[in-house]
């Protein structure tokens, strides 16, 4: 097995330097995030020479941003089959990851998965098994780890300039209207896009909006403390929490099983605590903020977010020390493209990406205990030794 991984690493490698250096990744999921990466990739030197979608309107739209000539398919195992693919995309709902990630390494391909990593604990120790186990580049993507705004930030906490931090804030603001009301306008097979998740008879609903219910993913809470989480257990250099707490307030998306308001509290081995709220029906904020992280030592403050960083040292007068703000870079917009021209030069050079599986599995971890923590309405602990949670 280890012989036969070996020989496929080097001819993925050897196909990767041939053909102008321009590697073929297929598209697993055409969605509107699989579209747009499709695009960044595109952007950064990739081919796409083949799409793949369990919906025919998804699949077609696909196929229009994908490189001209490609092929579209409904099964990822047919993309995963052809020989001439390098890596591929995974953009698909996160009960899926797991599966797709695992069968792609496997298939001698190197991956590029959305976040988060995994749906449950369990698949993700089998996905960081099954990565390992093959040699294959897996790059996850929570692109803040490769934004030029977040490495300097990192870089100004990995002075100690903080001193002690035993407290990080964050929120993220913004306003969410209402779930996404389409009808379904082509073939869908529903069967296999439920995959391993209950039966249920087909729901547009469920299909447009499959991010607001337990199922498929954590709503918003997920989707967005995804990034948070990773930036802050990235910044302390730290594990897994060991026990989480999750408050959330009413349903005010009608139709969504998960709230849009919500406050997580995580305690960490390393001795400090972090707590992230989540308010979607805030103003929507037009200017810098809205995605804030505080990290508050007993030196001095780092605030961090998608437009610059800001160091504040203890003072009888609160008063600004230094700070980058990255308008000259376009803000936040190139952290996607940076993310992904990392990926490309790991493919190319076989070291670590910014973003591995065992990080992703360590936020994935926080984001399940912190699912967990809001239905049962108490605190959950995670024992790493059993890989067990428990509340």
């Amino acid at each position: 097995m280890e012989r036969r991984t070996l020989l496929a690493g080097a001819a993925s490698y050897q196909r990767i330097m041939g053909a102008n250096d321009r590697p073929n990744v297929g598209l697993i999921g055409a969605g509107g995030r699989g579209r747009f990466l499709a695009g960044e990739f595109k952007e950064i030197g990739f081919q796409i020479p083949a799409v793949c979608d369990v919906y025919q309107p998804n699949l077609e739209a696909g196929l229009k941003v994908a490189s001209s000539g490609a092929t579209g398919v409904k099964e990822y195992k047919r993309l995963l089959d052809d020989k001439s693919l390098d890596a591929v995309v995974v953009a698909t709902p996160d009960h899926w990851h797991a599966q797709m990630v695992m069968d792609a390494v496997q298939a001698g391909k190197d991956v590029y998965v959305e976040k988060p990593l995994c749906h449950t604990i369990e698949e993700g120790d089998r996905m960081v098994r099954a990565v390992r186990a093959s040699k294959q580049i897996v790059q996850i993507g929570t692109q803040r780890r490769s934004s030029p705004i977040f490495l300097e930030a990192k870089s100004v906490i990995d002075s100690g300039v903080l001193g002690e931090v035993r407290l990080v804030t964050s929120w993220w603001m913004n306003h969410q209207a209402s779930l996404n009301p389409s009808e379904l306008k082509g073939e869908l097979d529903w069967k296999t896009w439920l995959g391993t998740s209950p039966q249920t008879p087909m729901d547009a609903l469920r299909f447009f909006n499959w991010y607001y219910f337990y199922d498929y993913s954590g709503g918003l809470i997920i989707g967005q403390a995804a990034h948070i989480f990773d930036a802050i257990q990235w910044f302390m250099n730290s594990r897994a929490p060991v026990a989480v707490t999750c408050a959330g307030g009413q349903l005010n998306l009608k139709g969504s099983e998960i709230p849009d308001t919500a406050t997580v509290v995580l305690e960490f081995a390393e001795n400090y605590l972090a707590n992230f709220t989540l308010g979607y029906k805030a103003m929507r904020y037009h200017s810098s903020q809205d995605q804030l992280k505080q990290f508050h030592g007993n030196k001095a403050r780092l605030d961090v977010n998608r437009e610059g960083w800001a160091l504040y040292p203890e003072s009888a007068t609160p008063e600004l020390k230094a700070s980058r703000q990255h308008t000259e870079l376009g803000n936040f917009a190139r952290a996607t493209r940076d993310h992904i021209r990392n990926f490309l030069d790991c493919i190319r050079s076989r070291k670590e990406p910014n973003a591995p599986v065992e990080n992703g599995l360590a936020t994935a971890i926080a984001l399940v205990m912190t699912m967990e923590s809001l239905r049962k309405g108490r605190r959950v602990s995670f024992n790493e030794k059993t890989r067990q949670t428990s509340a």
